[in-house]
């Protein structure tokens, strides 16, 4: 035993003394997203285009950190979910070599013969939905979905208990609003309520409230804050976290069951800079760059990783989590349920 513990305290010495010699090995041991061979061959590319639906203020910097430790100096294009899949789709069919990697909701979404397959050394730390099986795509962020209030408009004690009570608030009609994509939310209702019931409930809370559909999930958070609208029906929940964290009167409250899709990164098949694109996956996947995103409201896919606040996790616990992950016909369904029942032209 006192021999062992001799060679691991020589062996660590050893690395030490090699760090102070090898600049590369010490960004490394600090940084473990750094592969330095890998970093060698996308430092030879030079560069990294990075399609993305998260907003400037956080997107920014979270690849400055990454321009600063790859020395790759990194374009952010920012769009909606809906745009981006758009661009990805023309430029596929043009054979655009444009960008390298996606980074949003929608990733998953994107057909098969967009992304190119990639296994992540980061991608080991996730949880285990978070991991396509195809290798095509990796969770960064988890979009918990939620409603959420104006604390002006709506007394916390006043919340609905489960989705059946919202049709007794009469008095939000008009003042409550949904994203008109949220087809994953609807088909996690429906699964948990079956289809009949589920059906039946959704009519109900339409009927009763006549919900505003808005155009993306940052603006109805950044409405539901302003107390444009007092309570979104669902919404993403790291949203209003980020909104909530600028000052605004905006909170969340958990309903089973919490859909979950992620925001995640795929590497484009015919990406202009493979191997910048990879190393980019693989920090957005790790430790550090999850732990900086939380700072925004953000909600990490690492269970070593902990969340903003510090008590979502254990709340999260507590609930019925509906992970859900559709393919091309399933969204296509899903949306068009979604466009009947909430009477979408």
């Amino acid at each position: 035993m006192w021999r062992s513990t001799r060679l691991a305290r020589l062996g660590a010495a050893f690395f030490a003394l090699a760090a102070l010699h090898s600049p590369a090995l010490a960004q490394a041991q600090q940084h473990p997203w750094l592969v330095p061979e890998l970093q060698q061959q996308a430092k030879a590319e030079g560069a990294l285009t990075v399609y993305g639906s998260m907003n400037e203020g956080e997107a920014l910097p979270l690849w400055k950190l990454f321009e600063d430790e790859s020395g790759i100096k990194v374009s952010y294009v920012r769009g909606s979910d809906t745009q981006i899949m758009a661009r990805v789709a023309i430029e596929e069919r043009a054979r655009q070599r444009s960008w390298d990697i996606a980074l949003t909701t929608i990733v998953s979404q994107m057909p098969a013969a967009f992304l190119a397959p990639f296994d992540p050394p980061q991608g080991a730390g996730l949880m285990p939905q978070a991991r396509d099986p195809d290798r095509r795509w990796y969770g960064v962020y988890a979009n918990y979905n939620a409603p959420a209030y104006n604390t002006k408009f709506v007394q916390k004690a006043d919340l609905p208990k489960s989705y059946e009570d919202f049709a007794a608030h009469k008095e939000w009609r008009g003042k409550i609003a949904i994203d008109g994509t949220d087809k994953e939310w609807l088909a996690a209702l429906f699964a948990a309520y079956g289809e009949e019931r589920g059906r039946a409930l959704v009519k109900t809370i339409v009927d009763t409230l006549d919900p505003v559909i808005a155009d993306g999930h940052l603006a109805l958070a950044r409405s539901v804050g302003s107390g444009e609208f007092g309570v979104a029906l669902n919404n993403f929940l790291p949203l209003t976290l980020n909104v909530k964290m600028s000052g605004a009167p905006t909170d969340y409250w958990l309903l089973d069951p919490v859909t979950l899709i992620f925001g995640s990164v795929g590497v484009n098949v015919l990406a202009p800079h493979p191997n910048a694109a990879k190393l980019a996956a693989n920090f957005a996947l790790s430790a550090e760059a999850e732990t900086f995103m939380t700072r925004k409201g953000r909600l990490p896919t690492r269970p070593d990783v902990a969340t903003n606040p510090p008590e979502l996790a254990g709340q999260l616990k507590a609930m019925k989590i509906a992970p859900i992950v559709l393919d091309v016909a399933g969204q296509r369904k899903w949306q068009k349920t979604f466009n009947e029942l909430f009477h979408r032209s």
